[in-house]
């Protein structure tokens, strides 16, 4: 057995042109490589340095390539493009040349979903990935290799969803997956009864493929699981049996892996980590195992800590992977990037990721052995292993097995018997399997798979003829390699669409979630489709719309059948379209079309970075939502669930450096409980719900009786945000007070109540500031004190279930807590009489700022109690009841955004009351100086001297604040020494006095002064 020096993982990263998307939004490109390097750049900070990466290799295929008519991609002369050949050539071939040397070898793609993973690995028409140009080379290599060499290869296809195995090539998988055990011999897991197909050429290797792909299309939309979560794991056996110089023969033996991971996004960073159930969720659980797994061997591998534990029993997926990972094996990672500024953070991580793998050192070694010997150990195993079935079980008797120590009792004895017995059995039916298999032929085995193909080769020949000609459904599915798979024709008459257990049986049988047993009819006449609903309550959708009675089809028409079932029709004998249709078709263009039905905003011109990731975080969640609501219909939960826009503002107050946030609102249908979850618990919380509803399917009975505690629907009552409403601040930049009664409105724009609210300049103790204070320019604060008071007087609410308790919170200017009044009981009409004194101690331009634009947003929320207030709820069903919501609130979907972002509405208000508050003002002004002047008008002539006259009433104009109230009482003192002057001067004239008194300018200075 020949054995390789250790050898590291060789790690590679591509990155992908941008898609139509991030073309559309004119996405900044963040990603940049230089032979081996890759850097990426921190859209945020783009005069940082961009951080740097080196691996193997780096794959440059963002640009600089030609399409061929043909649709192939190559590179442009003296580009740094790397298309799919070159790809192959550096990491395929490799995989290629040590699989001939009898090595084990294995290559894993991994990044987030859309990041081109699938391009990779298997690419898209003519523009073939490594596992095809792989496949098909193997088999050119084995026609030119030695005559006197027998070559054997065999397929097998699985896919881990959920922590369970499904077997791709198989139409029949058990309920809960094929189970995954340890060889205690190799230490090695293996999936128990996984088809392994033998092959012949790379055309059956292809068909055999295509067939996975089927068989994954449909288990994925009939158990409604999301084909991004799920990693496809693709595993060739190639065998080279020949003689040694003895004579005896032998076979080099390797087993190549071929892993496409599943989608890499990090749900923690979008809200699940305050989730109270996060531990319980399988989310991503595989990929979290899989980096844990890499780092405990990079730490191996580099030698600096002696006892690492890899902790491969973790997940399904490490399990599988153990000789891929720190084993026997030559590992070849692709860590696919995408090269927008909207995935910053993703890239990054996948870049750490990649660069944490290339630190893991394996091991390598031929697998070549003699036929005889193996054969000859797997028999003496299975005697050691009936011998061991025949009672030599060590349990009584054994270091702390002896039921009479009280270590263990005779139940837990028991049960452990029964398990090793179980562990035993599986590990005699494994070695026989091997044993059978070394029997047979590889001829007879090729010869039963052939005859196998053959009748599915007819059947796929009879659809690729039929397509052409007759109207049909094809699916579309999130995964573009999962679309245009299944095919439904629609024949002349009626077709009945439904479950399979339907009394007649439905001529297309559809399962899955919302699917009813007799739910649609498809009547096809003069080339013309009409669609009905089967029944009453069964749930399709046309277009994004509804379908409530019947309806014509049209060529390109979008069908959804139940929550999952999304199909295009075809139309080929009236292939007219309707106006503005696209020619092609896709997930994305349909799940547009549902999310702008139910009210959201689909167009994204114009949009900044944030509006656009949650106008594409709403359209991944609607299907989502859609899908937990039927759960929630099937076991009766008595919830619903709704996608909901909420602004930063509204969650956390002024100040809040968060865009608008997409949340699902959780609602109780019995009680109206409401919660409002975050993407990231949504997500979690669904992935649990998916897993509660398999084991419901698997027909567990617990299921029903969950503890609430465990159970994903339910969530302990929490305080419900009823409203905002927003106070702007402009009036305290002139310091003016604001009081008003405030329009308290929900998340649809709906008003809940009235919060009546005071904001007023006031001293340090909060003594408000005399009536007649104000300044006209607000740059005349800054340097100085200033001291405002917040005073919540009381609310009045609509609704009569808020009576349970009701509080306001709210945040100003660089608070990081929120300040919260008391909670006011049985009343729809709380007094709160709240004050809080806010201090600046020298005004800056940041605080006149946030007086100038900023905003208080004043947060109504109710107590909730959990608890039914109609016991005749009870006895509806959820399906029942989500019906009754939606005809109560028929138009709850057409608008899904709060109002938490300050509305041009508030805002024109408060100007207005500031500009309200400055008239007051100017109108005291204006009644002074019209007093002067008629004081003026009624003086003599030759007492009306203009220039002391222009001063009084320029002092009054200019004058503002407690300066005007001062100047005008100058003024009045002014004209009262004016007339006691003259008054002096009348009394000296006629008592004789020899000067006159000069009644000019200099003297009334001197008055004054």
């Amino acid at each position: 057995m020949g054995e390789d020096k250790d050898t590291g993982v060789k790690v590679a990263v591509r990155c992908r042109p941008f898609n139509q998307r991030e073309k559309d939004r004119g996405a900044k490109l963040i990603i940049d490589m230089n032979g081996a390097m890759t850097t990426i750049q921190n859209p945020e900070t783009p005069n940082e340095e961009p951080k740097k990466f080196t691996f193997d290799f780096s794959y440059w295929s963002h640009d600089g390539f030609n399409e061929k008519d043909d649709g192939y991609l190559e590179a442009v002369p003296g580009s740094k493009y790397s298309s799919q050949r070159r790809v192959f050539d550096d990491l395929g071939q490799g995989v290629l040349d040590n699989a001939f040397k009898g090595f084990n070898c294995s290559l894993f793609a991994y990044g987030q979903t859309g990041s081109g993973k699938s391009y990779s690995m298997v690419g898209y028409g003519c523009n073939k990935g490594i596992v095809p140009i792989t496949c098909d080379e193997l088999f050119k290599a084995i026609e030119a290799g030695d005559p006197a060499t027998k070559y054997e290869v065999t397929f097998s296809m699985l896919e881990i969803y959920n922590e369970q195995v499904r077997d791709l090539l198989s139409k029949d998988n058990p309920k809960g997956g094929l189970q995954v055990r340890q060889n205690p011999k190799l230490g090695l897991f293996y999936v128990v009864g996984l088809k392994k197909v033998a092959v012949g050429s790379y055309a059956e290797i292809d068909k055999r493929t295509q067939e996975g792909t089927a068989n994954r299309t449909v288990a994925s939309t009939n158990m409604n699981a999301t084909s991004s979560r799920a990693h496809t794991v693709v595993t060739i056996t190639f065998d080279q049996i020949s003689k040694n110089e003895a004579g005896e023969e032998t076979k080099k033996s390797s087993v190549i892996n071929l892993v496409d991971l599943a989608g890499s996004e990090r749900a923690d960073s979008t809200g699940a980590t305050g989730d109270r159930l996060k531990e319980g969720a399988n989310i991503n659980k595989s990929l979290s195992a899989l980096g844990n797994v890499i780092s405990a061997l990079a730490d191996l591998s580099s030698g600096g800590k002696k006892k690492v534990m890899v902790p491969y029993r973790d997940s399904v997926l490490t399990k599988l992977l153990q000789n891929a990972l720190g084993g026997n094996s030559k590992t070849v990672m692709i860590a696919a990037l995408s090269p927008a500024d909207i995935n910053y953070d993703e890239t990054l991580g996948t870049l750490r990721y990649a660069d944490r793998a290339k630190k893991i050192k394996n091991k390598a070694v031929v697998n070549e052995n003699p036929l005889d010997k193996l054969i000859r150990e797997l028999r003496e195993e299975n005697e050691k292993l009936k011998s061991q079935m025949g009672g030599a079980m060590p349990v009584a008797g054994g270091a702390g097995m002896d039921p009479g120590d009280g270590a263990y009792s005779k139940e837990e004895i028991e049960r452990m018997r029964k398990e090793m017995e179980e562990e035993i059995r599986a590990q005699l039916l494994a070695n026989q399997e091997q044993m059978n298999e070394m029997d047979e032929s590889f001829e007879d085995k090729l010869k039963r798979n052939r005859e196998e193909q053959e009748a599915m080769g007819a059947a796929q020949a009879n659809t690729q003829d039929r397509k052409s000609k007759d109207p049909h459904l094809v699916n579309l599915n999130e995964d573009p390699m999962l679309s245009g798979v299944i095919f439904h024709f629609v024949e002349p008459g009626e077709m009945t669409i439904g479950r399979k257990d339907a009394t007649p049986p439905p001529m297309i049988s559809l399962t899955g979630l919302s699917i009813s047993k007799q739910h649609a009819v498809i009547t096809f006449e003069n080339s013309e489709a009409t669609v009905k609903p089967g029944e009453q309550g069964a749930k399709t959708k046309i277009n994004g719309v509804p379908l409530t009675g019947p309806t014509t089809l049209q060529h390109l028409d979008r069908v959804l059948f139940g929550s999952n079932h999304m199909y295009v029709f075809h139309n080929p004998l009236n292939p007219k379209a309707p106006e503005n249709t696209p020619t092609k078709i896709d997930w994305d263009f349909a799940q547009k079309e549902i999310a702008k039905h139910k009210g959201f905003d689909t167009a994204s011109a114009g949009m900044s970075k944030e509006q656009i990731i949650a106008q594409e975080q709403i359209l991944e969640l609607l299907p989502m939502v859609s899908e937990v609501n039927a759960i929630s219909e099937e076991l009766n939960k008595h919830r619903t669930f709704e996608v909901i826009l909420i602004s930063g503002a509204a969650m956390e107050g002024y100040g809040s450096k968060k865009g608008a946030k997409v949340v699902v609102k959780m609602k109780n249908l019995l009680n109206g409980n409401t919660w409002l979850w975050e993407r990231g618990k949504f997500m979690n919380r669904r992935y649990m719900i998916q897993e509660l509803y398999q084991r419901h399917l698997d027909g567990d009975e617990d299921v029903m009786k969950i503890p609430k505690e465990e159970d994903p629907f339910w969530e302990p009552p929490e305080d419900v945000l009823i409203g905002t409403a927003n106070v702007f601040l402009q009036s305290l930049s002139y310091a003016l007070d604001f009081d008003d009664k405030l329009s308290v409105t929900d998340y649809k724009g709906v008003e809940e109540g009235n919060l009546y609210v005071n904001i007023t300049p006031c001293s340090d103790k909060g003594k408000p500031l005399d009536e007649d204070f104000f300044v006209e320019d607000p740059q005349e604060l800054l340097g100085k004190p200033f001291h405002y008071k917040v005073t919540i007087k009381s609310a009045e609410v609509n609704k009569a279930k808020y009576s349970k308790g009701l509080h306001v919170r709210y945040k100003v200017y660089q608070d990081e807590d929120f300040t919260s009044t008391p909670v006011i009981k049985a009343t729809l009409s709380p007094e709160f009489k709240h004050h809080r004194i806010i201090t600046y101690p020298a005004v800056n331009e940041d605080q006149l700022g946030y007086f100038e634009q900023g905003c208080i947003t004043f947060q109504l929320f109710g107590v909730q109690e959990d608890s039914v207030n109609d016991n005749r709820l009870m006895k509806m069903t959820t399906k029942e009841l989500r019906q009754m919501e939606q005809l109560q609130n028929p138009g709850m979907q057409r608008r899904q955004t709060i109002s938490g972002e300050a509305s041009e509405e508030s805002k024109l208000r408060n100007e207005l009351e500031v500009l309200k508050k400055k008239f007051e003002r100017l109108e005291k002004k204006e009644k002074r100086i019209q007093d002067l002047c008629s004081e003026w008008k009624g003086k003599p002539v030759e007492e009306q001297q203009f220039e002391p006259f222009w001063r009084h009433v320029s002092a009054v104009a200019n004058s503002s604040g407690n300066k005007l109230k001062t100047r005008v009482e100058i003024l009045n003192t002014v004209i009262q020494s004016q007339k006691m002057t003259q008054e002096a001067s009348a009394g000296g004239a006629q008592n004789g006095s020899n000067g006159s008194i000069n009644s000019g300018a200099g003297s009334k200075a001197c008055i004054i002064q």
